[in-house]
């Protein structure tokens, strides 16, 4: 048996759906930007008297909207929360669904060791992020060069689809190890997708109060913040070295849980 293609072929039509997804979100934002775009400066004159809690929330920050690079600044909050979201739920599900669906027994009854098992589903999981993170990529340079004036759009984008995919990593492998580590399997999507919640609603609580700012290191969405990204200073090492410690660490997890774990069967 073939546990990577069975995975592949399970998740497939799911990969396909949120792709479309994603292509539909930046093809319509950008093309609202084509319709905002005639306003030229006025719209930055706007969003400075906007409260600078509702530009938070917006993800908004210090973008020139003016340029299709800066509204795709603005845009990559929503996409990398889209990214994700994809990521935690298939981490979550890939693991647990065995168990929750009934076909553990099946499934470890076979001349094939649970390692072997573990490494497959993981293996697919990344493939399929990694085919996520490259349709995201491509649409993005598509539609944001379509409207960008002879800007240079590439080297922010990419930028920005190497920090997404530090973070679909992270969400993939929270997903995975706390379905791993859960006896209810059924709890695991929800509880992953609280954690990505909790630490979204935190990276725009720090950008409300500077006084909450040594939080960041609680929530990844602040380790590749877009204005950073593109504007600033780019990757800083502590959020990346940081990254790489929590991927292992909640690697290992996985591991270490799924195979001395009781499975319901």
């Amino acid at each position: 048996m073939n546990v990577f293609m069975r995975e592949m072929k399970a998740n497939r039509k799911a990969l396909i759906i949120w792709s479309l997804g994603m292509i539909l979100l930046i093809a319509s934002s950008m093309g609202k930007y084509a319709g905002l775009s005639a306003s030229g400066q006025s719209i930055n004159e706007l969003l400075a008297q906007m409260p600078q809690s509702l530009k938070a929330i917006m993800g908004m920050g210090t973008f020139d909207l003016t340029m299709a690079t800066g509204y795709y600044g603005v845009l990559f909050i929503y996409v990398a929360m889209m990214a994700t979201i994809h990521a935690t739920m298939l981490g979550a599900n890939i693991i647990s669904k065995e168990e929750r669906d009934k076909t553990a027994e099946f499934l470890f009854l076979k001349p094939i060791s649970r390692n072997k098992i573990i490494t497959s589903k993981l293996l697919a999981s990344v493939v399929n992020i990694l085919i996520f993170n490259l349709v995201t990529f491509v649409s993005s340079i598509l539609m944001v060069q379509k409207y960008s004036k002879g800007e240079a759009v590439i080297g922010d984008i990419t930028r920005l689809m190497v920090g997404m995919l530090f973070l679909q990593l992270i969400f993939l492998f929270i997903g995975t190890a706390i379905a791993a580590t859960s006896k209810h399997p059924k709890n695991a999507p929800p509880l992953a997708t609280g954690i990505l919640l909790f630490t979204f609603m935190l990276s725009i609580a720090i950008d409300l109060n500077n006084r909450i700012e040594n939080l960041k290191y609680l929530t990844p969405f602040k380790y590749f913040d877009a204005k950073n990204l593109m504007y600033a200073r780019g990757f800083e090492p502590i959020y990346v070295i940081l990254s790489v410690i929590i991927i292992v660490v909640l690697f290992r997890v996985t591991y270490v849980f799924y195979e001395n774990r009781d499975l319901n069967v």
